[in-house]
């Protein structure tokens, strides 16, 4: 079976790296992420007590202790943070982050009096997660930024040396800390299911939901190997050279990437070439390039 040329796989961009259209649909996903964490906000977290973290967070506990408007707070903090980390993280800070500053408690502010869902504040630290994790991960793929304390984080990596997600960590810990003191340890415990549903939607976003796997394969019989994934899995591979720990022998490992629905096909096709080769598949959760999907 001959191989399929490498144009008739290729698949361009749907939507191009630069270029006007790039920036109208960073905008666009800007805007829509916000308005989702804005409603995850106002219909789940704010009005069960439940300060999951952030500057959004902080914006409940003024609630509770002063009777401030959350848009309010939130305009009030992220702003200065803005301009402070135009100045310390320089200008490719970007503009982006500026839109997202601004119109996050622009959408606060407007979705404020949309009828609540639910009063269970269990359901509401969840789906006020997913809908915070689905709006912040939207706003990452429109390459921006909804600032508050994530750029805080930014400012204290550059400047600590500690890694950004462990800033992160001790800023919205010490929100939910706070939390605990000054509301309820129950309610810091439904911040903390919240902080983690969000950050699983996050990554779920980001990364995508389809799984691919990555083969590596170790056997005496390489080429022949090869020949089978090139013509009959139709997949194109990778030979990378290796040195055996135990014998000190150079050998030749192939690297593969398959899909989900794949991996049985390519385990018999190693299987009926080389009983003894030595297989190891792994998830891996986005691949782009050649065969597989590109960046949008």
């Amino acid at each position: 079976m001959p191989q399929i040329p490498v144009s008739s796989r290729r698949k361009a961009p749907a939507i191009p790296a630069s270029g006007t259209i790039r920036h109208v649909v960073d905008i666009t996903l800007i805007v829509i992420g916000s308005l989702a964490i804005a409603l995850g906000f106002n219909l789940f977290l704010l009005p069960n007590g439940i300060a999951a973290g952030g500057v959004s967070g902080i914006s409940v506990l003024f609630k509770s202790w002063f009777g401030l408007e959350p848009a309010f707070t939130q305009w009030a903090m992220n702003i200065p943070i803005f301009f402070l980390g135009l100045w310390l993280l320089g200008k490719s800070y970007g503009l982006r982050s500026l839109l997202g500053s601004v119109i996050l408690p622009l959408f606060v502010f407007l979705t404020k009096d949309w009828p609540l869902p639910t009063d269970n504040p269990l359901l509401a630290s969840i789906y006020g997660g997913i809908a915070v994790g689905l709006g912040v991960g939207i706003v990452y793929r429109g390459r921006g930024s909804t600032g508050g304390l994530a750029t805080m984080a930014q400012i204290i990596q550059k400047y600590s040396g500690l890694s950004f997600s462990l800033c992160v960590v001790m800023l919205d810990g010490s929100v939910i800390l706070l939390a605990a003191c000054t509301l309820s340890l129950e309610k810091a415990l439904y911040a903390l299911v919240g902080l983690y549903v969000t950050g699983k939607v996050i990554d779920m976003v980001e990364l995508g939901f389809n799984y691919s796997k990555v083969a590596y394969i170790i056997s005496n019989h390489t080429e022949r190997i090869s020949e089978a994934i090139l013509h009959d899995l139709d997949r194109g591979l990778t030979k990378l050279s290796a040195q055996g720990g135990y014998t000190g022998e150079s050998r030749t490992v192939l690297m593969v990437v398959i899909g989900q629905s794949e991996a049985t096909r390519l385990k018999t096709l190693v299987r009926s070439v080389d009983p003894d080769a030595f297989v190891i598949i792994s998830n891996t959760h986005e691949v782009l390039g050649e065969g597989f999907k590109w960046e949008a």
